[in-house]
């Protein structure tokens, strides 16, 4: 979602080679309708993406003009695609292609009806090139609708080297050696983590990573879907885990009071901002670039990440979201936007955007060189190598009233957790009041 979206914007050298190398290679779209058979064909795609994310995609459409001779155009729906997409269908007026930045969406789709099933080709491109996950969560009552394009990685907590080399301090690998490595930090004169408390989701991101290594995948799926209670004790030992770090003065920069009162952005600020005041900020590979448009911070010298510890003796989690591309039923050009989609599939379309930044690809086949930095390299090929145990932002999958709304739900539960963490128990209590409101809903 566009409140999670902030663009690492990296070097874009080689571009026009990409494109070159995109309009002449072969692969599943020449089969399709290579050759310029799409001429006088113009496809609409709709997404949430604004900003420099618009401008990279539109190389991305360029390069399959480039291809195929379609014509492409974005339309841009903010944040609620739901609502911009579904009255665009009901006026007669359709996209042929959505952008869509949750699983939640995807499946809200699928079930009115909307989508067309995606074609042979493209589902074999991802039977080969992609961990299945992705497909399970691009699928609805196993009918394959969604392709994965764009992905996110929410399992990275970055930090300012200069910080932890004061400190005396490394990349720690387990969150009670984090915590510890806070203090440490903290001893030598900055807060130790810097929390975003403000923004809600920030706090739901903190909860999925401690929760998916502690309580493994199958507790996390079965929570997801609420098969799963939130009252389970499972719930309840990852809020008390979390309540650690929350309930200790010394590793919040201000204090609860303080993070309640910090966004994202400001966030990100108090660690490679002018001023710094902790260490360590945690959320996705977006933090880069926020670090790097707005604090002119060299990514990899200035600013790193370590992966999100393990928790409790389980798997180092990896969290992801991500952006799926659907073809509507309602669409004036469907083999013209299947066709799209097929090139999507590939790596070669990958490529494109991964070299102008701010961009992870979920397809094993692209060459990891396409990324401009090292530090995004390691990113993607964290993502990749976690295989089928990525899980995707479980706050994404529930409906938006739980896990999607400002003030409500997930989101206000834990930032009065945040607030005051002595009562695991009953914050457990009250995100389930919470949750079987909206999932009836």
């Amino acid at each position: 979602m566009m409140r999670r979206r902030t663009t690492l914007l990296a070097s874009c050298t080689a571009l026009a080679l990409a494109l070159g190398a995109t309009a002449c290679g072969g692969g599943p779209v020449a089969a399709g309708g290579g050759g310029k058979s799409l001429s006088g064909q113009t496809i609409t795609v709709a997404g949430v993406w604004s900003g420099s994310e618009q401008k990279n995609f539109q190389k991305v459409l360029d390069a399959f003009t480039e291809k195929t001779g379609a014509k492409t155009q974005f339309v841009s729906t903010g944040d609620n695609v739901s609502t911009v997409v579904g009255s665009k269908i009901e006026g007669g007026n359709a996209p042929d292609v959505v952008m869509v930045p949750q699983v939640g969406v995807l499946q809200q789709f699928a079930k009115k009806g909307w989508l067309k099933p995606l074609s042979k080709t493209t589902e074999q491109s991802v039977d080969t090139n992609y961990a299945s996950v992705w497909k399970k969560y691009g699928s609805v009552d196993d009918t394959f609708y969604g392709l994965y394009f764009k992905a996110a990685h929410k399992s990275t907590v970055w930090y300012s080297p200069d910080a932890l080399a004061q400190a005396g301090v490394k990349p720690p690998t387990t969150y009670d050696a984090m915590l510890k490595a806070g203090h440490t930090v903290s001893d030598s004169g900055l807060a130790a983590f810097s929390v975003a408390g403000q923004d809600g989701w920030t706090l739901t991101d903190w909860f999925e990573n401690i929760y998916l290594s502690q309580a493994g995948p199958e507790k996390y799926d079965a929570l997801a879907a609420h098969k799963l209670k939130w009252t389970d004790p499972t719930v309840v030992k990852a809020l008390t885990t979390l309540g650690k770090l929350f309930k200790d003065k010394q590793l919040i920069a201000g204090g609860q009071k303080e993070a309640l009162n910090t966004d994202f952005p400001g966030s990100v600020e108090k660690v490679f901002g002018p001023k710094p005041e902790a260490g360590m900020v945690y959320e996705g590979d977006f933090v880069a670039g926020v670090a790097k448009d707005q604090f002119g911070k060299k990514i990899g010298q200035d600013a790193n990440f370590f992966p999100f510890p393990a928790v409790d003796g389980g798997k180092a989690p990896v969290v992801s979201g991500g952006d799926a591309a659907v073809v509507l039923k309602e669409g004036k050009n469907q083999k013209a936007a299947m066709t799209f989609l097929e090139y999507l599939a590939t790596p070669e379309a990958s490529a494109v955007w991964a070299e102008a930044g701010g961009f992870l690809s979920p397809n094993k086949k692209l060459d990891l060189a396409s990324y401009g930095d090292d530090i995004t390299r390691e990113t993607a090929k964290s993502l990749i190598a976690a295989g089928d145990s990525v899980r995707f932002d479980m706050s994404d999958q529930a409906p938006a009233a739980f896990g999607g709304t400002k003030g409500a739900g997930e989101w206000k539960v834990l930032q009065d957790f945040l607030r005051d963490p002595s009562d695991p128990k009953g914050t457990a209590a009250e995100l389930e009041n919470a949750a079987a409101k909206a999932y009836q809903g």
